[in-house]
């Protein structure tokens, strides 16, 4: 009777979405080998998009997964740091001693950059965690007034969610515009009315020189009254603790993988906000820092460990975005040398555009327009081109654009 082999035991590094997906998808793989989810929280692994709105409101009081990792056969170690990572013992060190793999996740994510200098401020405030929304949770119960400092993504939701419980709110936002680094100026501009709309003030194009008790220095010499200070100005990925690993990363910190999501080193894989992969559908390297990313990532490290593997990482990237009474979702990825097609006013309530590259769908905005983002997927994921006059009108459905 020949002996049948073990499988290697997988550890993976970070108890987030996309370290919990990689876990999930492992045993829907039939994978039999051990499985450890590290996580530094000491918290049950939870889902982040309510953070920034029924966990701030208070409506809910946490938005642990409803999984059963001992019916997984899971092994959960919480509140766990990774401090390091040693290839050549295939082990990485922790607060509670090291701990041997056979096969490696990475799933750190991302961590929010912070405003320099204001770190020790009272009354600062990241949202990223459970913790930084508990946090919170009392500012919007007491009404305090508030400055935030982003008009990203983050900005706005937070500010959706303290204007509905009453807050004064001031953002300020460097650049000329909200979402500068996501949206091309025709497209955000008509955003813009959105925070007037809501009662609260927008402030572009001025800096914040710096945060003191109570009060927001900007660069213009104003002082903006604050009871609570939010920062929202971006995240990088959380690999500082890979340094002196010999592992690849990027100018932008995230860990370099390949289209199967391999690293650059033997038996070390990377998912979700920490990792960068190269795209052969939209031709260039992509770092994505969203929901949809840190879900479909670890199904193609799961193949791989089970021995698909042939399965290669290139998705249509895709995010939402509730904010001012309005659901924002995007598809794709454009590049300033696309042409963009709009699909209704956007003083309308529903709206949307799509951006084309040599006729070729490569990315949609839609804002009120399920149908169009759903519709448009599907078309980038076939690489469908549009007849452009046809796109543009709104009462066409999107598939009818087909040429």
């Amino acid at each position: 009777m020949s002996e049948q082999r073990e499988q290697p035991g997988v550890v993976i590094v970070g108890a987030g979405m996309a370290g919990v997906q990689t876990a999930v998808a492992l045993r829907e793989k039939g994978f039999e080998g051990p499985v450890t989810l590290i996580g530094a929280e000491p918290h049950p692994p939870y889902d982040r998009p309510p953070l920034s709105k029924a966990v701030l409101l208070g409506t809910v009081d946490g938005s642990a997964f409803d999984i059963d990792f001992e019916a997984l056969s899971v092994e959960l170690r919480l509140g766990v740091e990774v401090t390091g990572l040693r290839p050549d013992a295939r082990e990485v060190d922790t607060g509670a001693g090291p701990v041997p793999y056979d096969l490696l996740v990475l799933a750190t994510g991302a961590e929010p950059v912070g405003l320099p200098g204001a770190g020790s401020v009272p009354g600062v405030h990241l949202l990223r965690t459970l913790d930084d929304a508990e946090a919170l949770r009392p500012v919007l119960e007491r009404r305090d007034g508030i400055v935030v400092v982003g008009a990203g993504w983050i900005g706005a939701e937070f500010t959706t969610a303290a204007r509905e419980a009453g807050c004064a709110v001031t953002v300020v936002e460097a650049a000329d515009r909200p979402l500068p680094g996501a949206l091309p100026a025709e497209v955000a501009a008509p955003m813009t009315h959105w925070y007037a709309e809501s009662g609260a003030e927008l402030l572009t194009g001025v800096r914040v020189a710096g945060v003191e008790p109570g009060t927001v220095v900007l660069a213009d010499g104003r002082r903006l009254p604050a009871d609570a200070v939010v920062v929202g100005i971006g995240a990088r990925p959380s690999t500082g603790w890979l340094a002196g690993s010999g592992i690849a990363l990027g100018p932008d910190g995230a860990v370099v993988a390949d289209e199967r999501l391999a690293t650059s080193l033997p038996d070390v894989y990377a998912v979700g906000d920490c990792a960068s992969f190269p795209s052969a559908r939209y031709g260039e390297r992509l770092l994505v820092h969203h929901w949809d990313n840190a879900l479909q990532g670890p199904r193609t490290v799961a193949a791989q460990a089970v021995g698909e593997t042939g399965r290669r990482y290139d998705p249509v990237p895709y995010f939402w975005s509730e904010q001012f009474g309005r659901f924002v979702q995007y598809a794709g990825h454009h590049t300033e040398t696309d042409t963009l097609v709009w699909r209704g006013d956007p003083a309308e309530a529903a709206w949307s555009v799509v951006w084309l590259r040599d006729g070729a769908l490569v990315a949609l905005l839609a804002v009120g327009r399920p149908r169009d983002l759903t519709q448009g997927r599907k078309l980038m994921e076939t690489g469908a081109r549009l007849d452009g006059a046809r796109a543009a009108d709104p009462a066409v459905p999107l598939r009818q654009a087909v040429l």
